[in-house]
């Protein structure tokens, strides 16, 4: 009843509105729920049923219908959400900050960025699996975003001459198939932090 209310509000409003202020209370409404739904999934709850989302959200039921009609619409929401994040971020950092900050900052981001993959679990590779252009674009994007900071950490004399995209790609690869627990994220960290600490270029030793 309180859903069937709040959906109600949600539609005069929408139509009482201005068509600039229709889309503007969209984008809002959806980044809320995707916001809400995140949270969840950190709270491994994300599993319970999409009224919890909602409510998270502050928004009625018709709102996150209208927006996600199912949950594998929501899922695929959010991982879309989450890659254009790391895009951003991967610009973002490139752009602002040595090469080697920037992959560090970047990598460590990419593990919450894995966390997210992980906790929507059989439901994203469900959507994968409907839509594979979707594991084509990360596949895509993510080793040319490491590969241009290594290169550019390299040729700035930041990184070892003999560091490697690939070996950060393996690295990655298998944080991601290790066992899931309350430990893996600061484990992760912890490995990516030496992986990167490895790959910094050193000064040479003073003679005598």
């Amino acid at each position: 009843m309180v859903d069937d209310a709040a959906h109600a509000g949600d539609e005069t409003a929408a139509k009482k509105a201005a068509p600039g202020a229709r889309r503007a209370d969209a984008r809002r409404n959806r980044a809320r729920l995707l916001d809400a739904a995140r949270a969840l999934l950190a709270e491994q709850a994300l599993a319970g049923s999409l009224e919890a989302v909602a409510r998270r959200a502050g928004v009625g039921i018709g709102t996150l219908y209208r927006h996600f009609p199912t949950r594998e619409a929501l899922v695929e929401g959010l991982y879309r959400d989450e890659l254009e994040v790391m895009l951003e971020t991967g610009a973002r950092l490139s752009a602002s900050l040595p090469p080697d900050q920037a992959l560090a900052q970047f990598l460590e981001r990419s593990l919450d960025y894995m966390a997210t993959k992980r906790g929507l679990g059989d439901s994203l590779r469900q959507v994968m699996q409907a839509q594979p252009e979707l594991m084509h674009a990360a596949k895509a994007s993510f080793p040319d975003i490491i590969a241009r900071m290594v290169e550019q950490g390299v040729a700035a004399g930041l990184l070892r001459p003999d560091a490697e995209a690939e070996d950060i790609m393996q690295t990655l690869f298998g944080l991601y198939q290790a066992p899931a627990g309350p430990e893996w994220r600061r484990r992760a960290g912890r490995i990516i932090g030496l992986l990167v600490e490895g790959m910094r270029q050193r000064p040479a030793a003073a003679p005598g």
